[in-house]
Protein backbone atom coordinates (compact mmCIF):
# COMPACT_ATOMS: atom_id res chain seq x y z
CA UNK A 1 0.00 0.00 0.00
CA UNK A 2 3.07 2.07 0.38
CA UNK A 3 2.70 2.84 -3.81
CA UNK A 4 -0.20 5.04 -3.10
CA UNK A 5 0.27 8.24 -1.68
CA UNK A 6 -1.47 9.72 2.02
CA UNK A 7 -4.77 11.39 1.37
CA UNK A 8 -8.22 11.29 -0.26
CA UNK A 9 -9.09 9.64 -3.49
CA UNK A 10 -11.86 9.79 -5.47
CA UNK A 11 -12.85 7.81 -8.30
CA UNK A 12 -15.56 7.28 -10.59
CA UNK A 13 -16.41 6.25 -14.23
CA UNK A 14 -13.94 8.57 -16.04
CA UNK A 15 -11.29 6.74 -14.30
CA UNK A 16 -11.67 3.09 -14.69
CA UNK A 17 -14.78 0.22 -15.50
CA UNK A 18 -16.43 -1.08 -12.96
CA UNK A 19 -17.25 -5.09 -14.04
CA UNK A 20 -19.39 -7.76 -13.11
CA UNK A 21 -18.95 -11.08 -14.23
CA UNK A 22 -22.33 -13.45 -14.48
CA UNK A 23 -21.77 -16.87 -15.46
CA UNK A 24 -24.07 -20.11 -16.05
CA UNK A 25 -24.82 -23.38 -14.76
CA UNK A 26 -27.22 -26.36 -15.31
CA UNK A 27 -27.84 -29.44 -17.81
CA UNK A 28 -28.81 -26.58 -20.65
CA UNK A 29 -26.22 -23.81 -19.52
CA UNK A 30 -25.22 -24.27 -23.32
CA UNK A 31 -28.23 -22.46 -24.35
CA UNK A 32 -27.63 -19.59 -22.21
CA UNK A 33 -24.69 -16.61 -21.61
CA UNK A 34 -22.11 -15.76 -19.48
CA UNK A 35 -22.26 -12.08 -18.93
CA UNK A 36 -20.59 -8.99 -18.70
CA UNK A 37 -22.27 -6.54 -16.83
CA UNK A 38 -20.59 -2.88 -16.78
CA UNK A 39 -22.02 -0.71 -14.21
CA UNK A 40 -21.65 2.74 -15.58
CA UNK A 41 -22.75 5.05 -12.35
CA UNK A 42 -20.34 4.48 -9.85
CA UNK A 43 -18.44 6.25 -7.07
CA UNK A 44 -15.18 4.88 -4.92
CA UNK A 45 -12.94 6.90 -1.99
CA UNK A 46 -9.73 5.90 -0.66
CA UNK A 47 -8.75 7.47 2.42
CA UNK A 48 -4.92 6.53 2.80
CA UNK A 49 -2.63 6.26 5.56
CA UNK A 50 0.10 4.56 4.05
CA UNK A 51 1.77 5.18 7.62
CA UNK A 52 -0.68 3.76 9.78
CA UNK A 53 -2.84 1.33 7.76
CA UNK A 54 -5.36 1.61 10.47
CA UNK A 55 -6.45 4.81 9.55
CA UNK A 56 -7.13 3.61 5.99
CA UNK A 57 -10.63 3.49 4.71
CA UNK A 58 -12.51 2.57 1.25
CA UNK A 59 -16.00 2.95 0.38
CA UNK A 60 -17.92 2.92 -2.78
CA UNK A 61 -21.43 2.97 -4.42
CA UNK A 62 -22.99 1.23 -7.32
CA UNK A 63 -25.96 2.69 -9.10
CA UNK A 64 -28.08 -0.48 -10.37
CA UNK A 65 -30.30 1.20 -12.75
CA UNK A 66 -27.31 2.16 -15.01
CA UNK A 67 -26.51 -1.51 -15.20
CA UNK A 68 -25.59 -2.24 -18.57
CA UNK A 69 -24.86 -5.80 -20.35
CA UNK A 70 -21.76 -5.11 -22.50
CA UNK A 71 -21.66 -9.13 -23.94
CA UNK A 72 -22.37 -11.84 -23.53
CA UNK A 73 -20.63 -15.25 -24.61
CA UNK A 74 -21.76 -18.65 -25.31
CA UNK A 75 -24.98 -20.03 -25.62
CA UNK A 76 -26.79 -21.27 -28.98
CA UNK A 77 -26.99 -17.50 -30.43
CA UNK A 78 -25.39 -14.19 -29.83
CA UNK A 79 -27.62 -11.53 -27.27
CA UNK A 80 -29.48 -9.17 -29.51
CA UNK A 81 -30.57 -6.09 -28.47
CA UNK A 82 -34.12 -7.15 -27.14
CA UNK A 83 -32.22 -9.94 -25.22
CA UNK A 84 -30.25 -7.44 -23.50
CA UNK A 85 -32.82 -5.28 -22.13
CA UNK A 86 -34.99 -8.30 -21.39
CA UNK A 87 -31.47 -9.30 -19.25
CA UNK A 88 -31.34 -5.62 -17.64
CA UNK A 89 -35.36 -5.29 -16.64
CA UNK A 90 -34.74 -8.93 -15.03
CA UNK A 91 -32.04 -7.86 -12.86
CA UNK A 92 -33.48 -4.59 -11.77
CA UNK A 93 -37.03 -5.84 -11.08
CA UNK A 94 -36.75 -9.27 -9.77
CA UNK A 95 -33.08 -9.76 -9.07
CA UNK A 96 -32.27 -7.02 -7.00
CA UNK A 97 -36.03 -5.82 -6.34
CA UNK A 98 -35.70 -2.16 -7.57
CA UNK A 99 -33.03 -1.89 -4.92
CA UNK A 100 -31.22 1.33 -6.61
CA UNK A 101 -27.74 0.79 -4.78
CA UNK A 102 -25.08 -1.51 -3.52
CA UNK A 103 -22.58 -0.07 -1.43
CA UNK A 104 -19.29 -1.11 0.54
CA UNK A 105 -17.12 0.15 3.35
CA UNK A 106 -14.09 -0.87 5.10
CA UNK A 107 -14.35 -2.43 8.63
CA UNK A 108 -10.64 -2.64 9.42
CA UNK A 109 -7.19 -2.38 7.94
CA UNK A 110 -6.02 -3.36 4.72
CA UNK A 111 -3.91 -7.23 5.32
CA UNK A 112 -1.18 -7.51 3.13
CA UNK A 113 2.56 -5.83 1.78
CA UNK A 114 3.73 -4.22 -1.33
CA UNK A 115 1.46 -4.62 -3.99
CA UNK A 116 -1.10 -6.99 -3.18
CA UNK A 117 -3.40 -6.76 -0.26
CA UNK A 118 -7.10 -7.74 1.20
CA UNK A 119 -9.37 -5.32 2.86
CA UNK A 120 -12.03 -6.34 5.17
CA UNK A 121 -15.68 -4.47 4.80
CA UNK A 122 -19.15 -5.01 4.25
CA UNK A 123 -21.09 -4.99 0.96
CA UNK A 124 -24.58 -3.79 1.37
CA UNK A 125 -26.86 -5.61 -1.21
CA UNK A 126 -30.89 -5.27 -1.46
CA UNK A 127 -31.15 -4.27 2.30
CA UNK A 128 -28.73 -6.76 3.56
CA UNK A 129 -25.21 -5.95 4.56
CA UNK A 130 -22.61 -9.19 4.54
CA UNK A 131 -18.92 -9.10 5.77
CA UNK A 132 -16.91 -9.19 2.52
CA UNK A 133 -12.92 -9.39 1.58
CA UNK A 134 -11.95 -7.17 -1.23
CA UNK A 135 -8.98 -8.01 -3.22
CA UNK A 136 -6.17 -5.67 -4.33
CA UNK A 137 -3.34 -5.73 -6.84
CA UNK A 138 -1.28 -2.75 -7.55
CA UNK A 139 1.06 -3.22 -10.47
CA UNK A 140 1.94 -1.27 -13.58
CA UNK A 141 0.66 2.04 -12.29
CA UNK A 142 -3.01 0.62 -11.81
CA UNK A 143 -5.24 -0.71 -8.72
CA UNK A 144 -7.34 -4.02 -9.93
CA UNK A 145 -9.80 -4.43 -7.07
CA UNK A 146 -11.47 -8.24 -7.35
CA UNK A 147 -13.79 -9.77 -5.18
CA UNK A 148 -16.78 -12.22 -5.54
CA UNK A 149 -20.70 -11.97 -4.06
CA UNK A 150 -22.65 -14.83 -3.77
CA UNK A 151 -25.80 -13.77 -4.54
CA UNK A 152 -28.12 -16.21 -1.67
CA UNK A 153 -25.67 -14.53 1.00
CA UNK A 154 -27.69 -11.39 0.25
CA UNK A 155 -31.41 -12.87 -0.02
CA UNK A 156 -31.01 -13.28 -3.92
CA UNK A 157 -31.92 -16.05 -5.79
CA UNK A 158 -30.16 -16.85 -8.92
CA UNK A 159 -31.88 -16.40 -12.16
CA UNK A 160 -33.09 -19.90 -13.50
CA UNK A 161 -34.87 -20.57 -16.90
CA UNK A 162 -36.23 -23.66 -18.30
CA UNK A 163 -37.45 -25.20 -14.86
CA UNK A 164 -34.26 -24.50 -13.64
CA UNK A 165 -32.33 -26.31 -16.25
CA UNK A 166 -30.04 -23.31 -17.22
CA UNK A 167 -29.71 -21.02 -13.96
CA UNK A 168 -26.80 -18.33 -13.01
CA UNK A 169 -24.15 -19.56 -10.96
CA UNK A 170 -24.45 -18.15 -6.94
CA UNK A 171 -21.28 -16.56 -7.57
CA UNK A 172 -20.61 -13.42 -9.12
CA UNK A 173 -17.47 -11.59 -9.77
CA UNK A 174 -16.49 -8.18 -9.43
CA UNK A 175 -13.30 -6.23 -10.99
CA UNK A 176 -12.64 -2.86 -10.86
CA UNK A 177 -9.87 -1.28 -12.34
CA UNK A 178 -8.47 2.39 -11.94
CA UNK A 179 -5.35 4.14 -12.12
CA UNK A 180 -2.70 4.28 -8.67
CA UNK A 181 -2.84 8.19 -8.03
CA UNK A 182 0.24 9.91 -9.00
CA UNK A 183 2.75 10.72 -6.35
CA UNK A 184 2.90 7.05 -5.44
Amino acid sequence: MSDVPAGTHAFGPQDGQLLLKVFREGVASKMGHDLTIEVKDWSAKADVNPDDLSQTSIEGTAQVPSFSVLEGTGGTKALSRTDKADIKKNIDEKILNGSPTISFRTTGAPDGNGSRFSVPGELTINGATRPTTVNVDLNGGKARVTFTVVQTEFGIKPFKAFMGALKVRDDVDVELEVPVPAGG
